[in-house]
């Protein structure tokens, strides 16, 4: 059994504090920069030279893992807390706070690979967790330590799943939320669900930006546990899907990982998982990690193809509302992940974005806009030459396509003014006939016998 015991480590400066001394803003008082969660088996603990080292039994990890699959217990049947020896944040498991998230289906591609030119083409889909994204995966972590410490309010700013997933949890563990969004650039799908878990919501005419500097003033004055992903809690769970995609696939590692990019954490969070599973012994190499943003939320790609020492904030504008996010708090370390991986960051357009959205609802497996980017940002990363035909190649899908189902609707009555100029084969609006049977006969008739 691993040690239960971990400490926050700044990723600017290597300064180690016990968790119980972080400020409220989960930020390093000198240099402004996130901490990591280490444990004392953690990489950054343990030296090159195999110092100090206590790892566990990879092969016997992986026995005990397979062996919760049978069991009833709620946090066995969690696919976060099913691998708990690498996420052991909790002092005592019975705090865990779990709607048996994760477990999450591995779809193959083949329609959207063939269009690709690829041979492995598959799909993560953190979608089918219990509200619906993959926000999940790193809430019911979060939340656990705040039931766990005694917090009785939680709090975050959101686009949408964010405050979804805290709601939920919030709901399930007797805790109180509060949710800041940005007024009128949120899915209702999204908006609906904070409500519907009894979150205290306030939309504020700002961006999510702005969300983000009320809520950190709101926690500096009250006991409010910030619940966003800056608090390093959040990316232990959400390191949970590299863990499960490597046991979907018999522990063979895929030569490439394709991210949305947000706010930027979950990049950050599966290059942790992946890197982890390395340093234990799981598996023998790290997969390329890639992320792609929206063209019109895209500070990540303008530094990294900019080559800057600093991240320029942007004013984001996106249909894709999921990373409508222009100064991505945890864009560091996911610049460390692509970089240290070999993977690279691109961009996608908003008529793109409706186009690989389509393509992958066409495989019958839809997916918010926010997850469309990569596909959209693949078919680039093949066309450059940094995806090979013969890799093996993962898209994580963050978001159900239930999230913003005005966005589906309006691309097939095409009514998202992406400036296409040809008509989309993937555009299927609907028939609007009179309830005469010869008109009807006459219109299906037609669609039978096109081409």
């Amino acid at each position: 059994m691993l040690s239960r015991s971990h400490q926050l480590r700044c990723i600017a400066n290597d300064t180690r504090i016990d968790p119980s001394e972080v400020a409220s803003d989960f930020r390093d008082p000198e240099t402004r920069e996130l901490y990591e969660v280490e444990y004392p088996w953690s990489e950054s603990r343990t030296g090159t030279d195999g110092s100090a080292r206590n790892l566990p039994n990879a092969s016997a990890l992986r026995h005990l893992w397979a062996e919760r699959r049978n069991s009833t217990l709620p946090i066995d049947q969690s696919g976060v807390w099913r691998y708990r020896e690498l996420l052991p944040i909790l002092k005592n498991d019975e705090y865990a706070v779990t709607l048996r998230e994760g477990n999450t289906p591995l779809y193959d591609l083949p329609r959207c690979g063939k269009l690709l030119g690829l041979d492995f083409l598959l799909a993560k889909h953190q979608g089918m967790n219990p509200t619906g994204s993959f926000k999940d995966t790193g809430m019911t972590s979060a939340l656990s330590v705040a039931a766990e410490r005694g917090f009785q309010w939680v709090a975050c700013a959101s686009t949408g799943n964010t405050s979804a997933a805290m709601a939920a949890y919030a709901a399930r563990a007797g805790l109180r939320s509060i949710v800041f969004i940005p007024e009128g650039k949120i899915a209702w799908g999204k908006l609906s669900q904070s409500m519907d878990y009894g979150a205290l919501t306030v939309q504020l005419r700002t961006d999510f930006d702005g969300c983000v500097r009320m809520l950190a003033e709101l926690v500096k004055r009250h006991p409010i546990y910030l619940l966003n992903s800056v608090n390093p809690y959040r990316l232990e769970g959400q390191k949970t899907p590299a863990i499960e995609i490597c046991e979907q696939l018999d522990w063979q590692v895929p030569e490439h990982v394709v991210v949305p990019g947000g706010n930027l954490a979950n990049g950050s969070a599966l290059g942790k998982g992946f890197a982890e599973l390395k340093h234990l012994g799981f598996i023998d190499r790290i997969p390329k990690l890639s992320v792609i943003q929206a063209e019109g939320a895209n500070p990540l790609f303008q530094w990294f193809t900019n080559l800057e020492n600093q991240l320029r904030p942007v004013t984001a504008d996106t249909r894709a509302t999921a990373i409508r996010i222009g100064n991505p708090a945890s864009w560091r370390k996911a610049a460390r992940v692509i970089e240290a991986t070999g993977g690279w960051c691109e961009q996608a357009s908003e008529s793109e974005i409706a186009l690989a959205k389509a393509q992958i609802g066409a495989e019958g497996i839809g997916c918010e806009p926010a997850s469309a980017v990569t596909l959209a940002g693949t078919k680039k990363l093949v066309q450059s030459g940094h995806i090979q035909p013969g890799e093996r190649v993962v898209l994580i899908l963050t978001g159900h396509t239930l999230k913003d189902p005005e966005y589906t609707i309006d691309f097939h009555k095409d009514l998202l003014a992406t400036g296409e100029a040809e008509a989309n084969p993937y555009r299927k609006p609907p028939l609007v006939l009179e309830a005469n049977e010869a008109t009807v006969l006459r219109a299906l008739e037609a669609e039978i016998t096109r081409p």
